[in-house]
């Protein structure tokens, strides 16, 4: 068969291939849009807000406590920055205000000013920096456990509740001279989760899970809650927001990003990568190309030559005759492709009755140092293999 008979293959794609390869960057901007509408439906549907906000209906809010307080005529007020706390306190005497700074955004100054507003103050879970300003008397215990604690004192709220819900932080009294302090919640090895001080002006909480939407309806938490919560006419519900940041805290660019960013980019780089994926598994088979002309193996050969003596590489030009006699040489000598030098060098040794180390610095040790030289050895191998072949020939 000639090279016009040969069967021309085409490789231009035909359009139901191009409309296939179509197809699938359709689907996968299709599935995006799915998963953005999905999860911007998702967070909206969570009920928003912080853990413990009044407003957050889900299970880590605190939607339920406020609005059967507001029920029982408690007017209940959330606010996100110490200037709505300030509007939102007329009499200190009638208003309990509840602190949970979980951001630990309110620096030691704020939070001086922020606990003289009112009468009644409830820090909820403080951290080391809240303790400091507020109540120095007591220190951090670590987490208590989630099995439910006995109510165990005199304070009216705990009196109420049989037993309180565990988790949340522990508290420890370091002052052991302030005698007006009321621990309660305790849960061994002087840990308490509530600790009331100065007749009641301060409370530290850390049984936070009694307050939330998931587990107030457990144990006696609602009666607790609501008791704790529900002693003056007016509650504020302050969980500090961006408003309170310092000017000298920079804002990261996590908080100035909207939630949905994250998983959008995780979405988009699993796209590229399961795209890259899948073109790199259609490119299908290789397209076999004719060469335009055949290139003949003595031109090969002349023209590594010339590269070998532009450069001056006569062991490696030595080396690559010595590979071809040898290969020819154990073949005439009937040994195996696996016969190595050394059988071949004593195999031509018996066939021809020269010396071994003759044989050996022919094929192996001798360097050429001049080009003299290298056309001798080449000379000496084309001479062995002929002085073999007649010895063995029948």
């Amino acid at each position: 068969m000639t090279a016009t008979d040969t069967p021309q293959r085409v490789i231009t794609p035909s359009a139901r291939r191009v409309l296939l390869r179509a197809l699938f960057w359709v689907g996968a901007v299709l599935f995006i849009l799915l998963i953005g509408v999905a999860t911007l439906a998702s967070i909206g549907g969570t009920g928003g807000g912080a853990a413990l906000g009044l407003s957050n209906a889900a299970p880590d809010g605190a939607k339920a406590v406020a609005e059967v307080l507001k029920q029982q005529g408690v007017d209940v007020i959330e606010a996100s920055s110490l200037d709505q706390v300030e509007r939102n306190i007329d009499d200190p005497s009638t208003t309990t205000l509840v602190i949970h700074d979980a951001l630990a955004i309110l620096d030691r100054d704020q939070l001086i000013g922020v606990g003289t507003l009112a009468d009644r103050v409830i820090l909820v879970d403080p951290g080391f920096i809240q303790l400091r300003a507020l109540a120095p008397e007591v220190a951090q215990a670590g987490y208590v456990g989630p099995d439910a604690i006995a109510a165990d004192c005199a304070v009216d709220a705990v009196d109420r509740a049989e037993s309180v819900s565990g988790g949340g932080s522990g508290f420890r009294l370091v002052d052991d001279t302030l005698d007006t302090a009321i621990q309660c919640l305790g849960s061994g090895s002087g840990v308490f989760s509530l600790i009331e001080l100065d007749g009641g002006r301060m409370t530290v909480l850390g049984a936070t899970n009694a307050l939330t939407n998931q587990l107030v309806i457990n144990d006696g938490n609602a009666a607790f809650a609501l008791a704790l919560l529900g002693q003056t006419d007016r509650l504020v519900w302050y969980i500090p927001g961006i408003d309170d940041v310092a000017d000298t805290s920079p804002e990261t660019l996590g908080s100035l990003t909207p939630l949905w960013v994250t998983p959008v980019i995780l979405l988009l780089i699993a796209t590229f990568v399961a795209g890259a994926v899948w073109r790199g598994r259609r490119l299908g088979p290789l397209v076999i190309e004719n060469l335009p002309v055949t290139v003949r193996a003595s031109e090969t050969m002349l023209g590594r030559a010339r590269l070998y003596e532009k450069s001056s590489s006569r062991l490696r030009a030595l080396d690559a005759l010595r590979i071809g006699s040898i290969q020819r040489l154990a073949k005439l000598c009937g040994l195996p492709s696996l016969a190595t030098v050394d059988d071949v060098i004593a195999s031509c040794a018996a066939v021809t009755a020269r010396q071994s180390g003759e044989l050996r610095a022919l094929l192996v040790d001798t360097d050429p140092a001049t080009d003299r030289d290298l056309m001798t050895l080449s000379d000496s191998l084309l001479t062995l293999e002929r002085d073999i072949a007649r010895a063995v020939r029948p």
